[in-house]
């Protein structure tokens, strides 16, 4: 009874198991398919990837000049330092920075004790002098008339006409020192030369000054400069003598035209930078001293290719932009040189041909073999 059943029992159990592992190798089969449907499917995707739409423009070759601005101030061209031709103490000080002188305006005075003086003295040696030139010319006259009627001696003529001589060159050098103390008596008085603007002060009423110590700097009325720092490379790009358009900063209606006039040989070795003067004639009233302005310059011209700077790509860290090949549609990535970025602008000078249609629009999407709709052409 046992060896029926055991015997009978053993069939069963094989049939079992091959009729399970049939469904799982079907599963098996219809994943790896679907799988590889899959792939194929994402293949067929990329390889039907729809193109980009972007912007073109075609390569142009223009004349490109760069244009440098640069601030700067005006300035006084003559700058004029007073100063007392005589020393001593300020007694007034009559005007202050910033005003107006026209010339021969009363600017300071220093106390004339010391010079009244002198001058005193002066009129009183002038005086002795002209007293013994009056006895020595009587004298002399005297002798004249002695001698031609054989009263004198010849000894005593010439001892007569030798005084008159020394007494008239006592007047003359009595007359020079008064004249030179009641010009150092006016010395004591300090006026403008010429009209202009005071812009510094260096004394105040009271203080004690030297003769030739600087008192006032006075800006001269007349044509203005305008005076930049420029670096030293620009100094050397720039045409010799280039036409700098001036434009007040607090407003850009007030312009002008200038040419430089003055370039300093050394460098500031503060800055590192060249100082420049650019003369304004008929500088407008609207530009007084000390206003800032700026100085635009516009180097000779030169062809380049001008592209909106979305136009720019990088490849391997270089400058390139996407070209268009108008017949398939399909773009690559040209490498090219760089001349200058300007404002909303980026400026090629190798790299490209005319003719040639690039990507202005877009290129961030794109990658090298794809095709682009154009959405719109520039000329």
């Amino acid at each position: 009874m046992s060896r029926n059943v055991t015997s009978s029992g053993s069939p069963p159990s094989v049939k079992i198991s091959s009729l399970l592992s049939f469904p799982i190798a079907s599963a098996l089969l219809a994943c790896s398919a679907a799988l590889l449907l899959a792939g194929c499917q994402k293949q067929e995707a990329a390889a039907k990837k729809l193109p980009v739409t972007v912007r073109t423009e075609t390569v142009a070759l223009a004349d490109y000049a760069p244009r440098t601005s640069l601030t700067g101030v005006i300035a006084a061209r003559t700058l004029n330092n007073l100063s007392f031709r005589v020393g001593g103490r300020v007694a007034e000080r009559l005007v202050d920075v910033g005003r107006h002188v026209d010339q021969g305006t009363m600017l300071a005075r220093i106390d004339p004790q010391e010079q009244e003086s002198d001058l005193r003295s002066a009129q009183a040696d002038l005086d002795a002098a002209r007293a013994q030139l009056t006895q020595s010319a009587a004298a002399f006259e005297r002798q004249k008339t002695l001698l031609a009627q054989g009263f004198t001696t010849r000894r005593d003529y010439d001892a007569a006409d030798q005084a008159l001589k020394v007494a008239r060159g006592s007047v003359e050098a009595a007359q020079s020192a008064f004249a030179n103390a009641q010009q150092n008596l006016s010395f004591t008085e300090l006026k403008a030369g010429a009209a202009g603007v005071i812009t510094a002060r260096q004394v105040e009423a009271g203080q004690v000054v030297q003769a030739a110590q600087t008192v006032f700097t006075v800006a001269e009325d007349g044509d203005r400069d305008a005076v930049f720092n420029v670096q030293e490379t620009l100094v050397a790009k720039t045409p010799a003598s280039p036409a700098v358009t001036i434009t007040l900063l607090s407003d850009p209606q007030v312009r002008a035209t200038g040419k430089v006039r003055e370039i300093s040989p050394a460098v500031d070795p503060a800055s590192g930078s060249i100082r420049v003067k650019v003369a304004i004639p008929d500088t407008p009233t609207g530009m007084p001293l000390g206003a800032a302005v700026i100085g635009s310059v516009s180097a000779k011209p030169a062809k380049a290719i001008l592209l909106p700077w979305q136009a720019l790509t990088s490849s391997a860290g270089k400058p390139a932009v996407w070209v268009v090949d108008t017949s398939t549609k399909a773009v690559t990535m040209a490498p090219v040189d760089v001349l200058a970025f300007d404002s909303g602008t980026v400026v090629i000078a190798k790299g490209l041909a005319e003719g040639q249609s690039v990507v202005t629009a877009g290129g961030q999407l794109l990658s090298p073999g794809q095709t682009i709709e154009i959405s719109g052409a520039g000329q």
